[in-house]
């Protein structure tokens, strides 16, 4: 049962303001840390079910300051893998235990900082040559299961998009259509599997706020605050979150 109670929303308000401000101005990289930390307070399934009308609320409000600003070809090869990837999360939920979850969400969230650690060392690069369009679409594939199963297809979108040389406003745009798709082709499957519940819907209605709030600072962000001082701060949110997660998922 998911309990409305203080102790929820002064965790979750936050988690979703930030998530706002991630996919309204930061290519979505780390919105999917509001499912981390919501995950350490209530079932993983309902910190699931919870983010995604949420998400689906800063996806409609992201659209319009970026309308047209995509690129489509990018967006829609990574759009069509991500269809079968969202099946293939669909299907390893209805096996999963909760503990599972918890640990697949973990992971996904310190290597998704291990990620970005390499890319900043230089460890890893990316970007210097486009990868081909099959590249899209396999990196579609791994958006759509991991955004299903953690609301994290932020990384994959962004190993293929960063390849492509799109400019900083064009890859925000292109994220934005991205998960836009992406996000509603999940909501079937997770209505289907019970991740919505009145007591979600009771909560998405209080916590819509937070994430219009952070959409709009977002949109606004994306030219104004450093890139660095928010993604360190993620990077630190996301490896104790992540850490806990997966002691809480082998114990």
């Amino acid at each position: 049962m998911l309990e409305l109670n203080f102790w929820f929303f002064a965790i979750a308000g936050p988690a979703v303001l930030f998530a706002g401000i991630s996919k309204g101005g930061f290519g979505s990289g780390a919105a999917f840390g509001s499912a981390s930390v919501l995950a350490l307070v209530v079932d993983p399934g309902l910190a699931l079910g919870v983010m995604l009308p949420l998400l689906m609320l800063i996806d409609v409000a992201s659209l319009k300051p970026y309308w047209g600003r995509w690129h489509l070809r990018e967006a829609l090869l990574v759009i069509a893998g991500a269809l079968p990837g969202v099946a293939l999360g669909a299907a390893l939920y209805q096996v999963a235990s909760p503990d599972f979850l918890r640990l697949l969400i973990g992971l996904v969230s310190v290597g998704f900082v291990a990620w970005q650690i390499s890319l900043k060392r230089g460890w890893l690069r990316i970007g210097g040559k486009p990868m081909p369009d099959g590249a899209g679409l396999l990196a579609g594939i791994a958006v759509g299961f991991t955004s299903f199963v953690s609301h994290g297809g932020g990384p994959p979108a962004a190993v293929f998009l960063l390849s492509r040389n799109l400019g900083k406003t064009g890859y925000q745009a292109t994220s934005v259509l991205i998960f836009w798709a992406v996000n509603i082709a999940k909501f079937v499957p997770y209505a289907f599997l019970g991740m919505f519940t009145l007591e979600t819907a009771k909560a998405n209605l209080l916590l819509a706020p937070f994430a219009l709030a952070g959409a709009w600072m977002g949109v606004r962000a994306h030219r104004a605050v450093p890139e660095r001082a928010f993604f360190a701060l993620t990077y630190v949110l996301l490896t104790v979150t992540g850490v806990k997660l997966i002691w809480d998922g082998v114990t």
